[in-house]
């Protein structure tokens, strides 16, 4: 039961699955919700204090601060590093710490 619980709370839409290739109008509705992500943390965020923003969403987990941050963070990697998969003959795809990147000087 604790166990269940810890991991709906670290996977709070649930772990991903691969359910096979995706349908035209599948890719569509995910592009369009990527496109709306933006508009919606705003909106999800206007208003909070930073007490609120400084609360981790989960027991030792990131801040509301962080995920916000962290959120365009990861789709600007994923996208540069899609594009130099796609356009080098020979790509290097660099990981990179993604759990010490809240902790980045740059995020506050």
């Amino acid at each position: 039961m604790l166990s269940a619980m810890r991991d709906n709370l670290r996977y709070p839409i649930g772990e991903f699955v691969w359910q096979g290739a995706l349908s035209a109008s599948e890719r569509n509705g995910l592009i369009e919700g990527i496109a709306a992500a933006p508009a919606e943390m705003r909106a999800a965020v206007d208003g909070l204090g930073d007490a609120q923003l400084d609360t981790p969403y989960r027991p030792r987990g990131w801040t509301v601060r962080q995920v916000v941050h962290h959120v365009p963070d990861s789709h600007l990697n994923s996208y540069v590093r899609f594009k130099l998969a796609l356009t080098e003959d020979e790509p290097t795809i660099k990981p990179y710490d993604e759990a010490r990147w809240p902790s980045c000087p740059i995020h506050g």
